[in-house]
């Protein structure tokens, strides 16, 4: 059973819950986290759900949190 796009993921969440809490645009995370932008709109929108580990702890590196904290 796949998840609805309605539904976004917890990580979909926390990234976007932590990123606004440092007042971070989407545009700033991903040069934070070397990641592209795209990746990190798609993340947060729920078209990525997925990401690979690579991106989740370039993420938590730039949000200051451990990989957990974005998963939970």
């Amino acid at each position: 059973m796949h998840p609805t796009k309605s539904k976004l993921s917890t990580l979909a969440i926390n990234i976007r819950k932590l990123r606004r809490e440092k007042g971070l645009s989407q545009d700033k995370l991903s040069k934070l986290a070397d990641v592209a932008f795209h990746t990190i709109s798609k993340i947060e929108a729920g078209d990525t759900p997925n990401p690979t580990i690579e991106t989740l702890v370039k993420i938590a590196d730039a949000l200051e949190v451990t990989v957990n904290d974005l998963l939970n």
